[in-house]
């Protein structure tokens, strides 16, 4: 199944520059072939072609699938990026593949990476969304720093790994219930600073480990991705 991406679908019926070209010199599509399109919330429309065009393909709309691809928990994702780019490009990748519903890069004390570009991101969140056959993409937002990403967070069940040995920590695995809303947060290379985790703890985060591993940053985030959707099964 090839899926398209088009935000607007049901306001502006056509696919973009980039999705039309795709369709038409990629897949030979032509005007009357059928196709399908996800809006990027978790709708999956059938749709057939009425203008083929290598700039803006025009569709008709024939039925619309709600929640397509959708997981029964909600997964924020809050990880400092790697100082290689490639590595968190990786993990935005694996995260949309597995479930995740928004992403947020951190910007914490030891963090050795202060910039990301957020449309390339953004980019790559798409395309593991339609490679995964997942109507909603995740939201990405800007690189925010630690402690008002921690100071600001309103709802739901708060997690933060961290390394720092003769802290009570709890595998993750036995600390999330079944159709949640949990924010995980997951650390720079040189781990949180011991502040950030205080800080953490005292707006109600959980200190939680993923096991006697000591992972990477990027595996640890998709380790914790993987663990809310297997106990989601």
């Amino acid at each position: 199944m090839a899926l398209f991406y088009s935000p607007e679908i049901t306001e502006t019926p056509f696919l973009n520059e980039e999705e039309s070209l795709h369709c038409i010199r990629v897949l030979r599509l032509t005007a009357g072939d059928e196709l399908q399109i996800i809006d990027g919330i978790g709708n999956l429309f059938d749709a057939r072609i009425v203008t083929p065009s290598a700039k803006r393909v025009e569709v008709e709309l024939i039925a619309k699938h709600p929640d397509f691809g959708s997981h029964p928990y909600e997964l924020h994702m809050a990880v400092a990026p790697t100082k290689n780019i490639d590595r968190f490009e990786w993990f935005i990748e694996k995260a949309t593949e597995i479930g995740v519903d928004s992403i947020t890069p951190l910007l914490c004390r030891y963090s050795e990476r202060k910039v990301v570009k957020l449309e390339r991101l953004e980019k790559i969140a798409i395309s593991a969304a339609k490679q995964s056959l997942k109507g909603k993409v995740p939201v990405i937002n800007p690189l925010t720093p630690f402690n008002q990403f921690v100071s600001n967070l309103q709802e739901g069940s708060r997690f933060i790994a961290h390394c720092y040995e003769g802290e009570e920590r709890h595998l993750l695995s036995k600390s999330l219930l079944p159709k949640g809303n949990y924010t995980i947060l997951i650390g720079p290379e040189g781990d949180f600073s011991e502040e950030e985790v205080k800080l953490a703890l005292t707006n109600q985060f959980l200190p939680i480990s993923l096991g006697n591993s000591r992972l990477r940053t990027e595996t640890a985030a998709v380790v914790a991705t993987h663990t809310a959707a297997i106990l989601n099964e």
